[in-house]
């Protein structure tokens, strides 16, 4: 059985559907929105042999006609090379203003994807059929669209809402057990930023749904939808309330960077991480007990995702490197960095006025824990 959480945002409101089977269902689902029956279909070379034949399958079944482009796997493919790829195809295939650009994959395809219809005949509508947990609970909900560039994450992008969200929580159970627990790291965020109960709810079910339980994955899937659609709707474009869905984020790109965007960090991995350091910096500045920070890294340890710069492989540059990355971050404002911090666990909040020393202290004396 399906949920349904409404994001309301006016003329451009939509629903996210989240629960199992939903990929077989796509065609009756998306036939509603189509002006003619076709579309085009943008994935990638892991997600395509594992669901590109249902998508396929489901599109014929309601008799809409589709063209597919399959991309490299990886976040390399989430630049100026995978946009101009992606967009050639949207053009050579005579997408329409009027069409739909179907979005199969996880993060790095949902926001290559959105992009190029943001920018396509200067706006083209997209569905997102993401295949990955961080993607489900994230990146497919909230309109954010973009690239990466050599300056750093998400720098080149669009604010382009999605038409319709198809959470199909079945596909989860074809990932592998790393990318499950990478997108636990953007799960936990939603009860950190603002719902202890959330919180306290994980630490409870967390293991049954790394273990793969479908009413456990349903349960944190449809929460955190709702929590990013309650704050997307008071704050579309991350003028206040939506930069508290930054949590742990700032720390986490400047990581990605210093990684150069491998495998050695997957985005939600370096979400925890990121979670972790922006509370022990809260604590720091005594704003928690250091209490909180411990029990959050109790936790992490638990469901066994990473937790400190020591779990991530291979050499990371010195802390002045480390806040040069996240001077490129796209929260710098006036030239200062923003840091998401906590009063406690559900307690998050914006502030501009980190001592930068403090920042290089910290991330000093994690690096030394390598």
């Amino acid at each position: 059985m399906s949920d349904v959480v409404p994001v309301a945002l006016g003329a451009r409101s939509y629903q996210v559907r989240i629960g199992p089977g939903l990929i077989d269902r796509a065609g009756a689902e998306i036939a509603p929105l189509l002006r003619r029956k076709r579309v085009a279909v943008l994935t990638e070379s892991q997600v395509a042999p594992l669901h590109l034949a249902r998508l396929q399958a489901a599109l014929d079944a309601a008799g809409i006609a589709h063209a597919t482009h399959v991309l490299p796997a990886g976040e390399a493919t989430k630049s100026w090379e995978g946009l101009r790829a992606a967009t050639e195809f949207l053009l050579d295939e005579r997408i329409e203003r009027r069409d739909l650009v179907l979005a199969l994959g996880g993060g790095v395809i949902g926001d290559l994807a959105g992009f190029a219809a943001a920018i396509l005949r200067r706006g083209v509508r997209f569905v997102q059929l993401p295949t990955t947990l961080l993607a489900q609970v994230d990146s497919s909900v909230g309109g954010k669209t973009g690239i990466n560039t050599r300056h750093g994450k998400n720098l080149v992008g669009a604010f382009h809402q999605p038409s319709l969200v198809l959470a199909d929580t079945a596909v989860l159970a074809t990932l592998p057990a790393r990318d499950l627990l990478a997108g636990y790291g953007e799960v936990v965020k939603y009860g950190l930023l603002g719902d202890a109960a959330f919180f306290d709810w994980l630490e409870r079910h967390g293991p049954a749904l790394a273990r793969g339980d479908t009413a456990a994955l349903q349960q944190a899937v449809r929460r955190s939808v709702q929590m990013k659609a309650d704050i997307v709707e008071r704050d579309e474009t991350e003028e206040g309330d939506r930069a508290l869905l930054n949590l742990g984020h700032t720390f986490c790109h400047a990581l990605e960077a210093a990684t150069g965007y491998s495998d050695r960090l997957l985005h939600g991995e370096g979400v925890a991480i990121g979670c972790v350091l922006a509370f022990e910096l809260s604590a720091r500045l005594g704003l928690l007990a250091q209490e909180t920070p411990s029990r959050l890294r109790a936790h992490l340890r638990q469901m066994g995702t990473r937790v400190d710069l020591a779990d991530i492989p291979g050499p990371l540059p010195d802390a002045d490197a480390l806040l040069h990355l996240m001077g490129q971050d796209k929260k710098v404002q006036d030239g200062r960095l923003r840091f998401i911090l906590a009063r406690g666990i559900g307690q998050a909040f914006v502030a501009d006025d980190v001592p930068p020393d403090t920042v290089r202290a910290l991330l000093s004396d994690a690096l030394r824990g390598r």
